[in-house]
Formats: structure tokens, sequence, C-alpha cells
């Protein structure tokens, strides 16, 4: 099980920065000033379709993320959630 609700929304927080690299992404938290690494394109794809998903579950399929990976996918969203990367979308 992956901690991450799929079937809600989620959007990066509003202090976030993201910097597309070849290997993927980082991420930096103005706030907390951390730093996280996506070392997976798709799963960047993921993070930048969260803002007009209606969930995680949907941005997953958007990016083309196979059934079989989802909890994988999940797992790396919720350490993005841990991390104060994530939060959760309310209406």
């Amino acid at each position: 099980m992956s901690g991450l609700e799929l079937d809600r929304a989620w959007d990066l927080h509003p202090q976030v920065s993201v910097r597309p690299e070849p290997f993927g992404a980082l991420l930096y938290h103005f706030g907390t000033r951390k730093l996280s690494f996506l070392k997976d394109r798709r799963l960047l794809a993921v993070v930048q379709g969260l803002k007009d998903a209606p969930t995680a579950r949907a941005a997953c399929t958007t990016a083309g993320v196979p059934a079989p990976d989802l909890d994988r996918y999940g797992a790396a969203l919720a350490a993005l959630v841990r991390s104060s990367m994530l939060v959760e979308r309310t209406p």
C-alpha cells in the first residue's frame, strides 16, 4: 500500500518550484528548504499533471502509468507528501 489515496486530488505545495532535468526533475520547497529529486520523467509528468487532474489516479493515467505500476507511483507520491512537496487539494 502506498499511503497516499490515489482517488483524492493533490497538487504541488504553493511554495514548491519544479525544475525539469534530463534525469527527471528537482523540486525545491522554499518554506522548508527541502530538495527532492524525481528520477523518472513519467513521475514528473504525473506531478505536473496533478493540478489539472481530478485525482492522483487520473494524473497517473494521463501520464501513461500502467495499472500494475500504480502502487509504485502512489508510493513515490506519498513520499512527496511526507516531505511537504505535495498537498491535498481542497474544494
